[in-house]
């Protein structure tokens, strides 16, 4: 077997070309610009691919996305069509979004931001808050990182509540789906957390509708992609109070422009795409597995519908 290998570090390319041929004994692991024989490539390991780079390979039996997502990989126009596309995902990257997402929770919750401008000013300012079960907490998406990090809040204590397209259920977790559903998870939710897939449904969910039905000064966490939401109406809600702080782990465009207005907003703290940052090395091999396992029967746990879009 042989794989190409892109990402849009190229100082990142030859290491893991190096990573993955180590841990495929075998197979022949190649930089996708150095694949002088397109024909005879099976496999292509992505993070952004280019336009067109994937429609190179005529003999290309699977993509897979270094990372959860897949819409890096849907947004190439020339996308092959019916290669099967297996996301990395496991409990390594499940782990760390537990992490950040319980983190910045619990700095909306205890409202450290004002705390630390309290400090800055030298204010004495104590601040009371509820505590964790009288804070209502809704977590938007419930696929693998969804559940787990909604199962992490209600763990803390915090009454929680999650949406997602079709009906899951979740212990501790008070769960609603599909549109129906959608209007009632949002009514008193203080602390929204979005981790859901990125979809032609859901761009631009993150918008001057929903802050509308959430409680005044609710906050909002983004930890999923940059596009989910619409910028102007988050920077509109925050200056008339609507939302009262936000946490931003992903942008449209990445790295964040430094004009761009996030990074210097009062109300907003920045986070660089690192809220369930890859680890190469894990990442490596749950990559490597998923190929051999997919080599010897066509198929793997990790294979996402392109269809629904994860």
């Amino acid at each position: 077997m042989k794989a190409a290998v892109y990402l849009p570090l190229e100082d990142k390319i030859q290491w893991w070309v190096e990573m993955l041929q180590g841990l495929l004994p075998g197979w022949q692991v190649v930089a996708m610009d150095q694949a002088s024989e397109p024909e005879s490539i099976d496999v292509a390991v992505v993070w952004r691919p280019r336009t067109g780079d994937l429609a190179r390979f005529a003999n290309l039996k699977a993509i897979v996305s270094i990372g959860a997502g897949i819409d890096h990989v849907l947004a190439d126009e020339n996308l092959p069509v019916g290669v099967p596309i297996i996301r990395t995902v496991g409990d390594d990257l499940t782990q760390r979004m537990r992490e950040y997402v319980a983190l910045h929770v619990l700095r909306h919750h205890r409202d450290m931001p004002r705390q630390l401008q309290a400090q800055a000013e030298a204010d004495w300012h104590a601040i009371v808050v509820p505590v964790a079960p009288n804070r209502t907490v809704g977590v938007m998406g419930l696929g693998n990182l969804g559940a787990a990090a909604a199962q992490t809040l209600a763990g803390l204590g915090f009454a929680t509540r999650g949406w997602s397209k079709s009906p899951k259920e979740i212990s501790g977790v008070t769960c609603y789906s599909g549109a129906e559903g959608f209007d009632a998870f949002l009514d008193g939710c203080e602390i929204l957390v979005n981790l859901l897939p990125l979809t032609e449904a859901t761009r631009g969910i993150l918008n001057a509708e929903l802050f509308a039905k959430l409680p005044r000064e609710a906050c909002v966490i983004n930890c999923a992609r940059g596009p989910h939401l619409v910028d102007d109406d988050l920077l509109a809600a925050l200056d008339s109070g609507q939302v009262k702080q936000a946490t931003l782990d992903v942008f449209h465009q990445e790295p964040l422009p430094a004009d761009h207005p996030f990074w210097s907003h009062r109300g907003i703290t920045v986070t660089p795409h690192v809220a369930s940052q890859i680890d190469a090395d894990t990442g490596g091999r749950i990559i490597a597995e998923n190929l051999r396992q997919f080599a010897e029967t066509g198929t793997c746990p990790d294979v996402a519908d392109a269809a629904r879009g994860y």
